[in-house]
């Protein structure tokens, strides 16, 4: 179990992590989300002693990170893919791993095949791809055996079949009693893999619930009606107390009251009806609806205001000097 008690961190004046108290329990994978500068990634690197926290602390199965004795055998984390040597090959950079937390050589084979990188043993990091670089991380991660897992952002790079492969395993060590914690900007994937949601939002703490509450919560749950007969739909619900509002593609929406309510309602009176069907948002929906007065870093359409689109200097033709780069639709500031 890992457990955030008054967290916070400061840089100067400004607060990047602000009093996070919140568990994260075994036998289930947590999902932790946020917007950009949220504070997400300095959390995790509190959690694992590589950042000071101002305030608060961290405790992993009831010790501070710098208590623990080989500490790959207790907590495994993969926060950066690229944080390894690159003239090493895949099997050196996990047996160096391996010796420095007193884990046998043999594992070192067992998580190579796991990740699926046997094949590319013997070659040096620095020739990987961003997925393979990913799944050597991943196996840094396992090597210790460890009770508890950490991933940030663990699908980039990774194909259809690499996805699926590290959506399935994350659910298997959460269903074998492990603690699982993953943050990631891919709502939908999130929202297949994650059973509880820890969100944050400037540093703040604005979520700590069950995937299926934060959607109920933070999102309008509706069911959908169409029928030949509208009008006289219409005046059956009115007759019920049961108000419906007029969709412009001409259905009928009803916050109040469940589909099996309705159907009954409509099967009672003898009403046909060519729709009837439980509208939920999605994680994403929900997601931006509960962090929109959060995000730090906004991207501008050109085109949605008028304004700062006539305010804007004349593009230059594509093709310009090497190293710039002219795209279309949104426009990014570059930061130096």
């Amino acid at each position: 179990m890992i457990e955030l008690s008054g967290l916070t961190k400061r840089y100067g004046d400004k607060t990047a992590v602000n009093n996070l108290t919140f568990a994260v329990r075994p036998g289930i994978v947590t999902g932790f989300l946020g917007p950009n500068g949220a504070g997400k990634s300095t959390t995790m690197r509190m959690m694992l002693g590589l950042d000071n926290p101002t305030a608060g602390e961290v405790r992993i199965d009831g010790k501070h990170y710098a208590q623990l004795r080989d500490p790959l055998k207790y907590i495994g984390a993969l926060l950066d893919a690229k944080a390894m040597h690159g003239g090493r090959t895949a099997f050196n950079h996990l047996l160096c791993l391996a010796q420095s937390n007193g884990i046998p050589r043999s594992r070192v084979d067992e998580v190579l095949d796991t990740v699926g990188l046997t094949s590319v043993a013997k070659k040096r990091a620095k020739g990987f791809s961003l997925g393979m670089g990913q799944r050597l991380g991943i196996a840094g991660a396992l090597l210790g055996d460890p009770r508890i897992l950490m991933f940030d952002e663990p699908v980039n790079g990774l194909d259809p079949e690499g996805i699926h492969w590290i959506r399935n395993l994350m659910k298997s060590l959460a269903e074998q009693g492990r603690t699982v914690f993953v943050s990631s900007h891919l709502m939908s994937e999130m929202a297949l893999t994650a059973d509880h949601l820890v969100v944050i939002g400037r540093g703040s703490l604005m979520a700590d619930t069950s995937m299926a509450d934060f959607i109920r919560e933070n999102s309008r749950t509706y069911v959908k009606l169409r029928s030949p007969e509208r009008e006289r739909l219409l005046d059956v619900l009115h007759r019920a107390g049961i108000t419906a509002a007029e969709a412009g593609d001409g259905s009928l929406e009803v916050d109040s009251t469940s589909a099996a309510e309705l159907g009954e309602l409509a099967s009672a009176q003898q009403l046909v009806l060519h729709e009837l069907s439980p509208q939920q948002a999605s994680l994403e929906d929900a997601f931006m609806q509960l962090t929109a007065e959060s995000v730090e870093y906004h991207a501008h359409t050109r085109g949605s205001d008028p304004e700062a689109a006539a305010q804007a200097p004349p593009q230059p033709p594509r093709g310009g000097p090497p190293g710039q780069q002219q795209g279309w639709g949104d426009t990014w500031k570059r930061e130096g």
